[in-house]
């Protein structure tokens, strides 16, 4: 059914905007119920700092870039960069209780509450940092994260090419603020879901330490060799011929994975191939994994994007099953490892992805085996190519992977349910409070 809106010469938001999108119906009610509801501009109630960065030179700093936020919890990575090599954009100095959201838009709606890790910190210039001086910054961070106003946004972003908005465009959305205890409520619950966001990355770092200490591979470290001497015979054998390849660090990994009971990956997985094709049913909804919807943090599936058979991308060919655990082959990508669970039985995913079915180990010791630098660093060495460099297919036969006793893996098993039981908790208090704005917002 067709929709439209008739708009007076006088609400044409001062001639700036003329495209029939800005004022669709939609928008239309979320801006009407805002005002029934007396909302004030987030101006009136948090400010932009502006607290410039500038980089030290022989100085290390952390940085937030906005590829590095979840986009469902607001979990930021941060990455340790010497002054001398500050990127352009590593621009704003963050404190805490700041709150972070992108002005690129639509594609990367990403924001975040800055909590105690991340103090002093650099962000990208692609955040507008705003410091709250009215409302809780967990109420902020919730009401920015809440659908209505990422739409709100979204509708303000100009240019085609790089859609964004500005930093004004974000202190003139409208905020809603309620009563003191309903905040208090929502801040409550943010805080909630933070620590068990927190517990599910302590848990997950305890079945990893127990991995490590178990293989003896706890304080493992390795010296970078400026040069070293290789066969001739090894350079045929491997059929390769480049310096990476042959760096001793991978030699003496495998050395001391050697003093365990060790098998070759394949005895102890199944190595699934990517042979489904989505075409051959076109009308099927499928939900589908790439990369990007990995969380690499405590490997996990965290996100779809739903196509049918027929609009599915060419490299759409695996169908996921409970219990596979799914590595990512691309170079610059190999920590984006996860386990399915059965909820995610069925999932489409990627063919930048390895398959692994696990044979002879607990799916969620396989799990943190290839999140490890076990496989990592193995995985690692045998990447080859020049535009896109992987890990091919073929390469997977190369690899060992040491046998743990029955009780350590039922062990790290524990932790790893623990600790995706925890996030899982954590995003559903989180989507608890975001529930509330948006009813309000929508509703009036």
């Amino acid at each position: 059914m067709m929709t439209y809106s008739i708009i007076q010469k006088s609400q044409l938001e001062g001639g700036l905007r003329l495209d029939a999108e800005y004022y669709q119906l939609e928008y239309l009610n979320l801006v009407e119920n805002l005002n029934s509801l007396d909302a004030v501009p987030i101006r009136d109630i948090a400010k932009n700092p502006k607290r410039k960065f500038k980089p030290q030179k022989g100085k290390t700093f952390q940085y937030i870039e906005i590829s590095e936020v979840d986009l469902s919890t607001g979990e930021y990575n941060k990455k340790e960069i010497l002054g001398e090599d500050a990127p352009d954009r590593a621009q704003w100095v963050v404190k805490q209780n700041d709150v972070i959201t992108s002005t690129v838009r639509p594609i990367r709606s990403a924001t975040s509450l800055i909590r105690e890790d991340a103090q002093n910190s650099v962000c990208s210039s692609g955040f507008a940092v705003l410091k709250t001086e009215r409302v809780e910054p967990e109420y902020l961070f919730v009401y920015l994260k809440s659908e209505p106003i990422i739409k709100l946004l979204d509708r303000k972003t100009t240019a085609t090419m790089y859609p964004a908005v500005t930093i004004d465009d974000i202190l003139d959305t409208k905020i809603y603020l309620g009563n003191n205890k309903a905040r208090e409520e929502i801040k409550n619950q943010v805080i909630e879901s933070q620590q068990e966001l927190k517990n599910a990355k302590i848990l997950y770092s305890q079945a990893e330490n127990l991995l490590l200490e178990e293989l003896e591979l706890k304080n493992f470290e390795i010296e970078e060799d400026l040069s070293y001497i290789v066969n001739l015979s090894d350079i045929k054998s491997a059929h390769r011929i480049d310096a990476e390849y042959f760096q001793p660090k991978y030699e003496e990994l495998i050395a001391k994975i050697k003093m365990q009971n060790i098998k070759s990956l394949l005895n102890v997985i199944e190595n699934i191939q990517a042979k489904f094709n989505p075409i051959l049913e076109p009308e099927r909804k499928f939900r589908y994994v790439e990369l990007a919807n990995i969380n690499s943090s405590i490997g996990i599936i965290d996100g779809f994007s739903e196509v049918s058979g027929e609009e599915a991308p060419s490299r759409a060919k695996r169908i996921l099953k409970d219990g596979d655990v799914i590595v990512s082959s691309v170079e610059g990508s190999l920590k984006k490892v996860a386990l399915v669970h059965k909820e995610q039985d069925g999932y489409l995913a990627s063919t930048g992805f390895f398959q692994f079915r696990s044979k002879e180990i607990l799916p969620e010791v396989m799990l943190v085996l290839a999140k490890s630098l076990v496989l990592q660093m193995q995985l690692e060495k045998q990447t080859s190519g020049t535009i896109l460099t992987a890990v091919p297919k073929e390469a997977v036969k190369n690899i060992v992977i040491p046998i743990l006793p029955k009780p350590t893996q039922q062990k790290i098993a524990d932790l790893v349910q623990r600790s995706h039981s925890a996030r899982q908790q954590g995003k559903e208090l989180l989507e608890k409070a975001k529930r509330k704005v948006e009813e309000i917002v929508e509703k009036g």
